[in-house]
C-alpha cells in the first residue's frame, strides 16, 4: 500500500489518482470517504462534530480502506496525528 501525506492542497488527492491508475491499484481519499460517509462536507462536519468527531470518522475511514485493501490512500493532513492511525500504516 501507498500512503501520501501532506498539507491540505499539496496535491495528495491528485497524484493518488494518477499513482493508483498508472499501477491499476484502488484508490481512496480520506477526506472525500469522510464527506460521503457523513453526507455533509468537512467545514460542516466540524461545525457540528468538532475536531474529534472529524477524527473518528477519518479513524473509521482509514480503517475501512486498510480493510477494503485500498492499495493508494490520500490521509487528510491530520491523520498522522493520530498514534493508532500512525501504527496502522
Amino acid at each position: 500500500m501507498f500512503f501520501l501525506y501532506g498539507p491540505p492542497g499539496s496535491g495528495k488527492s491528485t497524484i493518488g489518482r494518477l499513482l493508483a491508475q498508472a499501477l491499476a491499484l484502488d484508490f481512496c481519499d480520506l477526506d472525500a470517504e469522510v464527506e460521503k460517509r457523513a453526507g455533509k462536507g468537512i467545514p460542516a462536519i466540524f461545525t457540528s462534530e468538532g475536531e474529534r468527531g472529524f477524527r473518528k470518522r477519518e479513524k473509521e475511514a482509514l480503517q475501512q480502506a486498510l480493510a477494503n485493501g485500498a492499495g493508494v490512500v490520500a490521509l487528510g493532513g491530520g491523520t498522522l496525528l493520530d498514534a493508532q492511525n500512525r501504527a496502522n500504516v
